[in-house]
């Protein structure tokens, strides 16, 4: 299947066959895939929670809006997508660092200009913490966009969920130095998902795209 068709066939799902479980594989590539997801200025600032057992599903099911229990009782995985607190001078030198470690610099002065591009964006991007706060989880929805096109491109239905209680959701995952910004469910429909079977709808491309 071409990208195009994917994108033609790729739907949110409502019902899961409880039953199908994601071979642990292909679990293991969608995360590979998370990790090499883009962010601005390869900031990265983000941690994913994957849940794939009865007990993580029970665990985290109080943070979870009712009108979405369906959707992580019965799918394969969830994934808890978090963003940092903070991206500070020690986090901001472990990512040049980590460049540095994979060979993207041929010379000092490049790790430099690297170091320097990612502070200042960073600057740039946090007048507030708020600010901050929102474009760190503009980098978590690029990553949720790569994960449900590859998930779909893997024959994997896929649920973007923000219908949980994001505080209750970092109570109970303990999380230290993150918050929970975006849930996600993977798995397979079951033969009762009415959306299966619905027409994709979307604005004609005239509507939203325009051409120089």
């Amino acid at each position: 299947m071409n990208m195009v068709e994917i994108s033609k066939k790729r739907y949110t799902t409502k019902h899961y066959d409880k039953s199908k479980k994601i071979p642990a594989e292909q679990i293991e590539a969608l995360c590979t895939i998370l990790q090499n997801s883009p962010s601005s200025v390869n900031s990265q600032p983000w941690h994913f929670v994957v849940v794939g057992t009865d007990e993580g599903r029970a665990k985290i099911l109080p943070a979870i809006m009712d009108f979405n229990f369906p959707r992580v009782e019965d799918s394969s995985h969830t994934v808890i997508m978090c963003v940092r607190d903070d991206l500070d001078e020690a986090y901001l030198k472990h990512l040049v660092d980590q460049e540095d470690k994979d060979g993207r610099f041929r010379t000092a002065e490049d790790k430099k200009g690297q170091s320097d591009a990612l502070h200042y964006f960073v600057s740039v991007k946090s007048p507030t913490p708020k600010d901050q706060f929102e474009w760190k989880c503009r980098q978590v929805y690029i990553a949720l966009g790569n994960l449900l096109f590859a998930a779909a491109g893997m024959g994997i239905d896929s649920t973007a969920i923000e219908g949980f209680d994001n505080q209750k959701m970092d109570e109970i995952l303990g999380l230290k130095g993150y918050k929970s910004v975006l849930v996600a469910t993977l798995g397979y429909r079951a033969e009762n998902d009415s959306n299966a079977k619905r027409p994709k709808s979307r604005l004609p491309q005239e509507e939203i795209i325009t051409h120089l």
